[in-house]
């Protein structure tokens, strides 16, 4: 039982890795401030800025609202809006991809780990964390994906042609990379190290067979 758990103390640290990943993943998908448009017309958009996410676009506004007071307003993107860019759409498919890829990966190191630390020495636990770190490294690259596409847009203020229901322009004056872009970046991070750190996992068959030679 020494012998196993000394052999995975990388494995042990992709469990935490990955979840935080997993967790910076979910928050990332749910942030409404991927893109951050600064926009001339204040005559809604009160603050004249406006937060582009993937589910739906918000800006405060206090035209129709008492003197004194603001409100957030957000308008959702419904299923095949024509208008919604191509990276958006792959930015809610991919991250949906991720957070079941990284569930799995998670599910299977757990029960790795578990083996381990019960000392049962079988093949099940080289499997098992194979599969989670595949499933970490393919999680993570379904969050690659899209926040790389979305910063391209925003490093080239690509625009956006809203219905007029929205009161939103077609383009910014500017645009800067919003909170949820370098949160994915870092969930990438960990769950990319943590499916190396998986896929790293040498038996103590192994490891002592190769010493011998």
């Amino acid at each position: 039982m020494r012998s196993l758990v000394s052999s995975s103390h990388l494995q042990l640290a992709a469990f935490p890795l990955g979840t935080v990943g997993w967790i910076l993943c979910t928050i990332s998908m749910g942030l409404v401030d991927w893109r951050v448009w600064h926009v001339d017309n204040t005559t809604v958009i009160s603050s004249g800025v406006a937060w582009v996410g993937i589910w739906k676009v918000c800006f405060i506004s206090y035209l129709y609202v008492s003197p004194g007071y603001e409100e957030q307003f957000c308008h959702k993107f419904k299923a095949f809006d024509s208008f919604v860019p191509r990276e958006i759409y792959a930015a809610q498919g991919l991250l949906l991809v991720a957070m079941i890829l990284g569930l799995v990966a998670l599910t299977v190191t757990v029960f790795a780990l578990r083996n381990i630390y019960m000392g049962i020495a079988d093949k099940t636990i080289v499997r098992f964390f194979l599969v989670g770190g595949f499933f970490f490294i393919f999680s993570g690259l379904c969050v690659l994906i899209p926040v790389s596409w979305n910063f391209y847009s925003v490093a080239h203020n690509e625009s956006i042609a809203f219905p007029p229901s929205y009161h939103m322009p077609s383009s910014p004056v500017s645009q800067e990379v919003g909170a949820a872009i370098p949160v994915g970046i870092i969930a990438v991070i960990l769950l990319l190290l943590s499916g190396t750190f998986s896929l790293s996992y040498i038996p103590p068959v192994i490891s002592n067979t190769i010493t011998q030679f």
